[in-house]
């Protein structure tokens, strides 16, 4: 196994990704035509399930793009369906403690590194690339914790200081409701605290990401200077919208 996104965020280079929400493998298609450094397919919120995800996986990775799962829980039977896919990593909502941290990287990982069930699917080639499936699995599947609880901003030195942590993921809208500032992504003390997240990570050697919606042009530039390098830009309901929207307003 390869992780193009590891080698990447590696180089010092800024990884620049979507989300996708809709459901359907013809937008998954269409996002991974557009030129993204990967996918993000949100089962958390988004339109899917899990008995129709590998379907989506292979529209993304048969448009040589690679594809991350947010995953809905911290769960290890999550895990085990996202990346038997053959997913090159996950993103981890809701962590809150060092506690939640390491039980999620460990879901990631095979023994002894930790829990992960150990099968033969898609990742493994069905069996025809299962010796070198294994062996790489743990060193080159994307772990990504999102930071959207004030309690992570409060604990993320420790979260940070966690083996087989590849990047701290920081979602400004659930970080803002929990600071009593719902919505207010842009208030100074959200702001703050994603400045904090940041910091300590860069320190630690741990990658910051950042969600950003609906960026202005100079948004991600800015936030790249800031030393955000793992960022997912626009949601497919969202890019959808804006375009029909403003395509009405010609008539």
């Amino acid at each position: 196994m390869h992780n193009r996104i590891k080698t990447q965020l590696a180089r010092g280079e800024s990884s620049i990704g979507t989300w996708q929400m809709i459901g359907h493998p013809v937008v998954s298609e269409i996002l991974a035509q557009a030129g993204f450094d990967w996918v993000v397919l949100d089962i958390e919120h988004g339109v899917f399930d899990w008995p129709t995800a590998l379907g989506h996986v292979q529209a993304i990775q048969g448009h040589g793009c690679p594809v991350l799962f947010r995953l809905p829980i911290s769960a290890p039977e999550q895990f085990k369906w996202a990346l038997d896919t053959g997913a090159e990593g996950v993103i981890v909502p809701m962590i809150r403690t060092v506690e939640d941290a390491q039980r999620a990287i460990g879901y990631a990982k095979y023994p002894p590194e930790g829990e992960r069930g150990i099968s033969i699917g898609r990742a493994h080639a069905y069996g025809a690339a299962f010796d070198d499936y294994v062996a790489t699995a743990n060193a080159e599947t994307l772990v990504a914790l999102q930071i959207e609880h004030i309690d992570a901003v409060r604990n993320i030195e420790g979260i940070c200081a966690l083996p087989g942590l590849d990047v701290v993921f920081v979602g400004p809208y659930d970080l803002s409701g929990t600071m009593g500032l719902m919505g207010q992504v842009t208030h100074p003390e959200v702001e703050a605290a994603m400045a904090h997240v940041v910091r300590v990570a860069q320190q630690a050697g741990i990658v910051p990401g950042l969600l950003i919606m609906n960026p202005k042009p100079s948004e991600i530039a800015q936030r790249v200077a800031e030393g955000f390098r793992f960022i997912s830009i626009g949601l497919d309901t969202k890019m959808l919208l804006d375009a029909a929207r403003e395509m009405a307003a010609r008539r």
